[in-house]
């Protein structure tokens, strides 16, 4: 399924906060990504709808399999995008932010390719899994 830029955000931040806390509240993806209240619930309905994320009983969000596999992806290429760029000189708070952006429009092929050639030449490529 195609996803929007947005919603590819939305996913990252929900997962990057579910890896800090398990108890992952709307409020807590609003402040982190600086959006009001309405917006990260109509986001929140989107991705409910399209079967990414649920909330429980209480309120907290998790992803569902099929949102954690593209948040995974997501931020895998913003970890790795954020290294190549510093790597390359670049100033830490400004590879962060391009590598934000560069993120939801490369390639799989392009990625793969960038990541082989860090190991090439002897380059850690962040795993930002455990």
């Amino acid at each position: 399924m195609a996803m929007h830029e947005s919603g590819e955000m939305y996913l990252e931040t929900i997962y990057v906060l579910s890896q800090e806390s398990p108890k992952v509240r709307s409020v807590d993806v609003g402040e982190r990504m600086g959006f009001s209240k309405p917006s990260v619930s109509r986001a929140l309905g989107i991705l409910k709808k399209n079967n990414m994320a649920v909330t429980n009983e209480h309120g907290h969000i998790q992803l569902t399999e099929a949102g954690e596999k593209i948040a995974k992806r997501i931020y895998e290429r913003h970890v790795v995008l954020t290294q190549l760029l510093i790597n390359l000189g670049v100033s830490e708070a400004t590879a962060t932010e391009d590598a934000c952006r560069i993120e939801h429009y490369i390639s799989d092929e392009t990625f793969a390719a960038i990541k082989a050639h860090m190991k090439e030449h002897g380059t850690e490529v962040p795993t930002p899994f455990v």
